[in-house]
């Protein structure tokens, strides 16, 4: 019936075949398979970090702008137990993960399946936060492959992920790219690390603030800057102080978010503290906590198995997607329990 429909309807199969293959080239959804590619490059950072499920670092050929970041056997798996999902921002928006990776490595030994924008590197890498470059990969492209190996037969994550726990995250200048794709319906939850929109929009994420009184270079919102974009803040780093790739946001977006966020910053000394405490203050009507250690910008990110920055960020998303309750005690009562460990101080929002 169906060839006697192609005939009537004069659609040969080969022309059937042209078709199909220009709805792929065009990103259409025949394109999805065209994702999956091979892994290369295995590399175990540290022990493999403290969870119960060693962790390595890989590269995939289907999506070479990102490192992925996954326990190393998938075999535990599947219909039972999902990966939930982190797209991953570097600090500079950098194009490279490296002076991430011991926190990285470590969220994803507790069953977390990460993709980090820049690609694999080798051990030893520069862990600085310019090496790489600007970036080359984006969150989205991290977020929109990760969904589509779950539900390609071809890919060994197929239905090992859980697009239905989709975390976005980023340090500094990747937090706000983090922050830029949370109103995404497929984002839970945000982790904005030693972040905030900028107070400044004349001041990138991680240098010190404008003079007061000066004005930002070119005057107005740069020429194809979004509508409401600050001077000086257009991405790929035109005028005033924005690094390439750094979002145009504005405080006014924090009213598109919709799923509970997480502040961590380094205190006082984090050039990022008050742009963090700031959007803490706007947000009124979701779920939010802001943790404050005084570790400066950099974070822990460096330290063994990512120290406190990690411990943090693995009891947020053990509960906010894992139903954790003993992790759910670190950011809820009052206090709540993070704020009975020694140097942290904490602020809540619309959480019990």
């Amino acid at each position: 019936m169906a060839n006697t429909r192609m005939v009537a309807l004069g659609i040969t199969a080969g022309l059937l075949a042209v078709f199909v293959a220009g709805t792929a080239a065009l990103g259409g959804p025949q394109a999805a398979g065209t994702a999956v590619g091979t892994e290369s490059g295995e590399r175990t950072v540290e022990d493999g970090g403290t969870g119960p499920y060693k962790a390595i670092a890989v590269s995939n050929s289907g999506i070479p702008t990102h490192t992925i970041y996954r326990p190393k056997d998938l075999s535990a798996f599947g219909d039972r137990e999902k990966l939930p999902i982190l797209a991953w921002g570097n600090g500079g928006c950098s194009n490279s993960n490296a002076a991430h990776q011991n926190y990285l490595s470590e969220i994803a030994s507790h069953g977390y399946f990460i993709v980090a924008i820049g690609p694999m590197q080798a051990a030893g890498a520069p862990r600085g936060a310019a090496a790489g470059g600007p970036s080359g990969g984006t969150l989205l492209q991290a977020m929109n492959w990760a969904t589509e190996q779950n539900t390609n037969p071809q890919s060994p994550y197929y239905r090992k992920l859980d697009p239905s726990k989709v975390a976005v995250a980023g340090h500094s200048c990747g937090g706000l790219q983090a922050l830029e794709i949370s109103p995404d319906p497929r984002v839970k939850t945000t982790l904005v690390v030693d972040s905030g929109i900028l107070n400044d929009p004349n001041q990138r994420p991680g240098a010190a603030a404008a003079p007061r009184g000066g004005a930002a270079p070119g005057g107005a919102a740069p020429a194809g800057a979004p509508a409401g974009a600050p001077a000086g803040a257009a991405r790929g780093g035109a005028g005033g102080g924005a690094l390439p790739g750094m979002p145009p946001l504005t405080k006014d977006h924090l009213a598109k978010l919709h799923s509970p966020v997480f502040y961590l910053l380094g205190g006082e000394t984090d050039i990022a503290y008050a742009n963090g405490m700031d959007d803490f203050n706007r947000i009124e009507k979701l779920p939010v906590f802001v943790a404050n250690k005084g570790v400066g910008h950099g974070g822990t990110f460096s330290q063994p198995h990512g120290s406190d920055w990690a411990m943090a960020s693995v009891a947020w998303l053990q509960w906010q997607f894992k139903g954790d309750a003993e992790a759910g005690k670190l950011f809820t009562g009052n206090p709540p329990g993070l704020a009975k460990k020694e140097g942290w101080t904490v602020d809540k929002k619309n959480i019990p």
